[in-house]
């Protein structure tokens, strides 16, 4: 018997002997014993098959265990919602980057639905293309992860789009009632090189990391959010993460540390958070009452943790700040270019008042499928001189290097007003929370 993740269905052997197959099986077995977190992962029995080609059964068991542990990069899906996140992502990247093959098969199938084609865009890749291929680009899957498939994905999109128009076999007639099974009998025959395959995915420009986290994390929140919506109501109801309320030592902490937040406060910003960080307990990194006013030694505490919980309190006593979703230390990382990159962060970053309001203000990207202009993704940005969270006409929260001065404006990412009536600011007290375990 099989784990109950796996998608009997997709077992692919890849030419395994029985002894072979019955070595695939035990691994898959005593993973999924150990890691009872995984609850759907359909392409785990295939990588497995994949490594014990080139390995013996317990380094086989080790890669999988380091790919599904993973935290630096992303390699496996191991939820029901991971894998409908995954391709979904990939149907709006294609929607982007392959134009042309969308609008041709929706030509060609009016009535076609992109989500019954890309549900298996993984088995392209898996079940579809012949091993040699398959071999080169798990080598390189490897190294860079998940956004490797992305890629290959997209050339075996343009690839069929192409044959489509010049070879028969491919004709309107012949694929429009199912382009799915199209799709994976075309890529067994696929008419290029394993290295040209790869050439081509590698070529794509415009596919950065920080782009798919982007997308990924839109799709993933716009997911969450259509399940907790009242019917045909557009208001999220109120999070239930206060369900796992911080522990009695951490509020104590709290309490004697934090010259930003109450008891009562933390709860409210326990229910904003994500469900899966109320996990973890809060721990306060840097304080400017303990910690001193510069930015040098905000970086040297804060930057390497992810997410952080940013609490700003002014002379005049109002307290506001943000959820941090991605860390500091991103402000140095460079693009495919070479050059740094001046906004990053991702979607689950939001804003918050708590004084004289209580307000949470999202990323406007949760509220639908439109596709939104370059000034609603501006989250974080930061340098040796300032901080900002959010931009688009206008900064929601910008400090200086001193850590002294500031201002709020209203912003496109989070469609905010000024967090403090006045606009500008003069900082009190500014504290910073990581999660512990994280």
């Amino acid at each position: 018997m099989l784990p109950a993740f796996v998608d009997a269905t997709h077992c692919l052997p890849y030419h395994l002997t029985s002894t072979g197959r019955a070595v695939a099986d035990r691994i898959v077995n005593v993973l999924g014993y150990d890691c009872p977190d995984i609850t759907y992962s359909p392409v785990l029995y295939p990588i497995t098959s994949i490594l014990l080609h080139f390995m013996s059964e317990e380094e086989a068991y080790m890669c999988l265990a380091g790919l599904v542990g993973s935290k630096e990069k992303v390699f496996i899906n191991q939820t029901k919602l991971q894998h409908e996140v995954t391709w979904k992502t990939v149907m709006q990247i294609a929607k982007k980057h392959t134009k042309s093959a969308i609008s041709y098969f929706q030509r060609i199938c009016p009535g076609l639905k992109l989500e019954r084609v890309f549900m298996d865009w993984c088995w392209w890749i898996l079940a579809g293309l012949p091993f040699q291929h398959l071999v080169r680009i798990m080598d390189c899957y490897f190294h860079e992860g998940i956004k490797v498939l992305y890629r290959v994905a997209l050339v075996v999109l343009n690839l069929f789009h192409k044959e489509c128009q010049s070879n028969n076999e491919w004709s309107p007639d012949n694929i429009k009632n199912d382009i799915g099974n199209a799709l994976i009998k075309f890529c067994k025959k696929i008419p290029v090189s394993p290295a040209k395959l790869l050439h081509a995915a590698f070529s794509i420009r415009g596919l950065s990391t920080q782009y798919i986290s982007r997308i990924f994390i839109k799709t993933e929140m716009l997911l969450k959010s259509r399940s907790v919506l009242n019917s045909g109501s557009k208001q999220l109801i109120k999070s239930r993460s206060s369900d796992n309320l911080p522990t009695s030592q951490s509020q104590v902490n709290i309490q004697m540390m934090s010259h930003t937040l109450t008891i009562r406060e933390l709860f409210t910003l326990w229910s904003w958070l994500p469900v899966r960080i109320t996990m973890y307990q809060p721990v306060l990194l840097y304080t400017t009452e303990e910690h001193g006013c510069s930015l040098t030694t905000f970086y040297v505490r804060v930057e390497q943790h992810e997410p952080t919980l940013l609490m700003i309190k002014t002379c005049n006593n109002e307290v506001f700040g943000a959820y941090c979703s991605s860390r500091w230390f991103e402000r140095n990382v460079k693009d495919d270019k070479g050059q740094r990159q001046a906004y990053f962060g991702t979607g689950e970053t939001f804003l918050f008042s708590l004084y004289p309001e209580r307000a949470k203000y999202p990323w406007v990207g949760i509220e639908g499928d439109k596709d939104l202009g370059h000034s609603s993704e501006l989250f974080m940005a930061a340098d040796s001189k300032m901080i900002t969270i959010g931009g688009g006409e206008g900064q929601a929260i910008w400090m200086d290097e001193n850590i002294r001065f500031g201002k709020t404006d209203g912003c496109k990412t989070f469609n905010n007003p000024p967090l403090c009536p006045s606009g500008d600011f003069e900082i009190r007290v500014l504290e910073v929370y990581g999660f512990v375990g994280i």
